[in-house]
């Protein structure tokens, strides 16, 4: 795995495959870059030795089979060099998938899936049972400890009905009329974090594992946000940071290049002038909640990038978009 690491962020490293006959000064050239690595990795290891980072898995690095394994593998290096790697995990483009295979229409409303019980039953099957098992039994197969939960554990995430507003009423209607609202089932928002069984599992050396599914007051289920959720686990345990992983490079600017870092203000200058669109909007937005609510730097990472949480924690230069508060 540092051999990927180290193909992924070292400039001019020697391309030799190290299992062929090469001559003393290729191998020489070769070890010390891998040290090196190792060495610029040491002061991100020891500043958060002990520290929790909350992740969001999605996207493609969900579906691709070399970089789910590559994600086990991160998390695992993670929480063996000191760190306390927590995962909320999304899925739908699975969920999709099996509610297709069934016969069963979805829609949509501003990015949320429109959530009856029929396909509330699938939500909660294809995250709490499928999706998080393959999950934890992937790092528990690489020599990780990983223990899977959804948000009813436990009454771990604590849910409420979401109540939609369209965008056009949100940002544009000007009248006196008190705003629709629409009604998209079973989706929840959050309403508080139990972290008792999230810091019980670290504790004793697990890494968790978390669905974004909510319970109610009245025992209903919710489907939630992979963000929303990860973000609210975030400030519920004050992690260091919250990395999302996704299918985008980071935060671009209006001229399509990468931002490398940006404060809250400027990423809300951003919004409001247009910049940022569609997709983008919820997720920057999540960022700025979980800034702050304490959380000390949020992240949005290319999850297609080989190795990519290690190359964004433990290298200089990182791969990605971090937010941070000021």
């Amino acid at each position: 795995m540092l051999t990927c690491l180290a193909s992924e962020s070292s400039e001019g490293m020697s391309k030799v495959n190290p299992t062929s006959p090469t001559n003393p000064m290729d191998q020489m050239n070769t070890g010390l870059d891998r040290a090196r690595i190792l060495i610029e990795a040491l002061p991100y290891i020891q500043k958060f030795n002990s520290q929790t980072i909350v992740i969001k898995y999605g996207g493609h690095a969900m579906v691709d089979s070399r970089l789910k394994k590559d994600f086990a593998l991160d998390i695992i290096l993670m929480k063996y060099v000191g760190l306390n790697p927590v995962v909320v995990h999304g899925g739908g483009p699975q969920i999709s998938k099996i509610l297709g295979e069934m016969s069963i229409q979805s829609n949509f409303v501003n990015g949320h899936r429109v959530t009856d019980e029929k396909t509330m039953d699938v939500v909660e099957m294809v995250l709490a049972g499928k999706i998080n098992k393959e999950i934890v039994a992937t790092i528990n197969q690489h020599g990780g400890q990983a223990v899977g939960l959804s948000g009813k554990d436990g009454r771990l995430i604590t849910a409420r009905k979401l109540k939609l507003i369209p965008n056009s009423e949100a940002s544009g209607d000007k009248s006196d009329n008190p705003p629709e609202i629409i009604d998209v089932g079973l989706v929840g928002e959050v309403v508080s974090v139990n972290n008792r069984i999230i810091k019980s599992l670290m504790d004793n050396q697990f890494i968790p594992v978390i669905a974004p599914v909510g319970v109610g007051k009245e025992n209903e289920t919710y489907n939630i946000n992979a963000d929303l959720v990860a973000g609210h686990i975030a400030s519920s345990l004050q992690a260091k940071k919250l990395i999302l992983l996704t299918d985008v490079e980071g935060v671009l600017d209006r001229h399509g290049n990468l931002m490398s870092s940006l404060t809250a203000d400027d990423a809300q200058r951003m919004i409001t002038c247009g910049v940022i669109k569609e997709g983008m909007i919820p997720k920057l937005q999540c960022c700025l909640d979980t800034l702050k609510g304490g959380v000390e730097k949020v992240h949005i990472i290319d999850g297609r990038k080989e190795h990519a949480l290690l190359l964004e924690i433990f290298t200089d230069e990182g791969v990605g978009t971090e937010l941070v508060p000021i």
